[in-house]
C-alpha cells in the first residue's frame, strides 16, 4: 500500500495531505502530513488530542460537562480511499480521517457513528442513498467591516448567473474534479445567494462529500476575492441558507420509496421511515439544526421546514416527498428542517436511527398535508396532528436529552459530549444580537 500511496502522491505534485475531521461543533479541521513524512502515518495516522471534541464554535476551550478532559489522546487514521487531490490548492490532497483508540473506533468518532447507522440500516435489509443540497451567499467585505451581499438579484436571475459565472464554473470544475457530479446551478431568493446540488450517492460518501463541497466553495470564493457563507441566517430581512436532506431507501438495486401498485403513493416502509422522523423531529433539530443562528431561519411561510408534518411537493412542510413525472413517483424525500451548521456525519446517522425507528415499531405515517400548514387554525392543525417545532436551541436540546433513542444511538460518550458543547453554546450565544451572532460565526460555517 506505501508504495502505491507514493506513487500516487508523486503523479499528483502532492507535497501535504490533510486528513480532515469534523467536530461536535461543525468545525472542519484538520493535521497536514507532508509528502516525505507519509510512510509514518498510513495506518496509524496521526495523533489528535481528544479534548478536541469537546470544543464549542465560539472558541478553542472544553465545554463543561463534556467528559473529555485535557489528558488523553486518539489516533487520526487516514481513509485512504477517500484521498483527492486538491483542484483549488496546487500540492496538497484531502483524505478523510477516522478516530481510533487503540485500534478500535472511538466511541466519539463522528464519521464511526453514521458508518453505525449505515450497519444498523443494512440489518434491515435497507441501504440509505443521501444527497445534501446547499444554500449559501457570497458576500463581500467593506472597508468598514460590514458584511454585505455581492448582488441584489432574485431567484433564478439570469443577471446573477452572468455576475458570477467565474466563480461558479471554477466551483463546479473543482467539484467534479473531486468525483462529485453537479447536477443543478442557480441563484437563490436572497440577493447574493446561490445553489449547487450534486449527485446523490451512498450515505457515508454523502456525508464526506459535504464536508468536501463546503471546502471547495469556500476556497474557491476566496481566490475570487468573495466570502462564501453556509451560516443559516446572515440579514435579518433576507432569505437564510438550508441545507436540505434528500434520502431515498434501497433494497437490491431497488428503490423502496415508491408504491409500486399505486403510483404517486408511499410504500409502506417509506411511509414508517417518514414517521419515524417526523416522531423524533424535535430532537433531532439539536443535531440537524444546532445552532443559536440556525432557529433565526425557521419560520412560518419561509419554506424552512417550520411545522412537524408532511406533504407531497410541499415546501413549507418539514418533509417534502418530491414528485417525478415519470411512472414511478415518487423516488425520494427531502428533510428541510437542516442546515448547513449541522455535523453531516451525526445530522445523516441521527435521521437514519430515527427512521430505523418508525420501521421498527410500524409508526403510522399521517395524511399529506396539500396547503400551507402557516395558514390553518390551530384546531385544524391539531386535528391533523400538526405542531411548531422547536423555537430556539434550548427546546430542542431539552427534547433531545429526553429522547432515549437518539441518546441510545449515539452513545452515552458522544451524546454527553455532544450535548455539552452545544449547551455551552446556547448560554454563550443565546442573548446575541443577529450581528453581533453573525460576526462570530459567519467564517465558522
Amino acid at each position: 500500500m506505501e508504495k502505491q500511496l507514493i506513487q500516487i502522491l508523486d503523479a499528483t505534485n502532492t507535497q501535504f495531505v490533510r486528513i480532515l475531521w469534523c467536530d461536535n461543533a461543525n468545525i472542519i479541521r484538520a493535521k497536514a502530513v507532508h509528502r516525505v513524512a507519509i510512510s509514518e502515518c498510513i495506518t496509524s495516522g496521526v495523533g489528535i488530542a481528544a479534548a478536541l471534541q469537546a470544543l464549542p464554535v465560539m472558541l478553542d476551550a472544553l465545554a463543561p460537562g463534556s467528559g473529555l478532559s485535557p489528558v488523553g489522546e486518539i489516533r487520526l487514521v487516514p481513509d485512504w480511499n477517500t484521498l483527492t487531490p486538491l483542484p483549488y490548492a496546487p500540492g496538497c490532497a484531502r483524505v478523510m480521517g477516522d478516530m481510533l483508540t487503540q485500534g478500535k473506533p472511538w466511541n466519539l468518532c463522528p464519521r464511526n457513528f453514521l458508518k453505525r447507522m449505515v450497519a444498523e440500516a443494512k440489518r434491515e435489509g435497507l441501504e440509505v442513498i443521501a444527497a445534501f443540497e446547499n444554500e449559501f451567499y457570497f458576500l463581500k467585505q467593506t472597508a468598514n467591516d460590514i458584511i454585505l451581499p455581492v448582488d441584489q438579484t432574485l431567484y433564478g436571475s439570469t443577471l446573477a448567473m452572468d455576475l458570477h459565472q467565474n466563480v461558479i464554473n471554477d466551483i463546479a470544475k473543482a467539484l467534479i474534479e473531486q468525483g462529485m457530479p453537479v447536477e443543478q446551478y442557480y441563484p437563490e431568493s436572497g440577493p447574493g445567494q446561490q445553489e449547487i446540488s450534486i449527485l446523490y450517492t451512498h450515505a457515508l460518501a454523502a456525508a464526506d462529500q459535504q464536508i468536501a463541497f463546503r471546502e471547495t466553495v469556500r476556497a474557491i470564493a476566496l481566490q475570487h476575492d468573495l466570502i462564501a457563507s453556509f451560516l443559516p441566517k446572515i440579514f435579518a430581512d433576507k432569505t437564510g441558507n438550508g441545507c436540505h436532506l434528500h434520502l431515498s431507501l434501497w433494497q437490491n438495486g431497488q428503490n423502496l420509496i415508491p408504491n409500486g401498485e399505486q403510483v404517486g403513493e408511499l410504500s409502506e416502509i417509506a411511509r414508517r421511515f417518514i414517521a419515524g422522523i417526523l416522531h423524533h423531529l424535535p430532537a433531532l433539530m439539536a443535531i440537524t439544526t444546532p445552532t443559536t443562528n440556525s432557529y433565526r431561519r425557521i419560520h412560518p411561510h419561509y419554506w424552512s421546514g417550520a411545522f412537524r408534518c408532511w406533504g407531497i411537493d410541499n415546501r413549507e412542510a418539514a418533509i417534502r416527498v418530491v414528485s417525478h413525472p415519470e411512472a414511478l413517483s415518487p423516488t425520494q424525500f427531502e428533510l428541510k428542517t437542516v442546515d448547513a451548521s449541522a455535523n453531516p456525519y451525526l445530522a445523516l446517522g441521527a435521521v437514519i436511527a430515527a427512521g430505523l425507528d418508525g420501521v421498527r415499531h410500524c409508526f403510522e405515517l399521517g395524511e399529506s398535508v396539500t396547503v400551507d400548514p402557516g395558514y390553518m387554525t390551530e384546531s385544524e392543525r391539531s386535528l391533523q396532528n400538526i405542531d411548531l417545532l422547536p423555537s430556539n436551541l434550548a427546546q430542542s436540546l431539552e427534547q433531545l436529552n429526553n429522547n432515549q433513542v437518539l441518546l441510545g444511538a449515539f452513545g452515552q460518550e458522544l451524546a454527553q459530549a455532544y450535548i455539552a458543547v452545544r449547551q455551552a453554546e446556547w448560554e454563550a450565544m443565546n442573548n446575541l444580537t443577529l450581528e453581533e451572532e453573525v460576526k462570530l460565526l459567519l467564517n465558522k460555517y
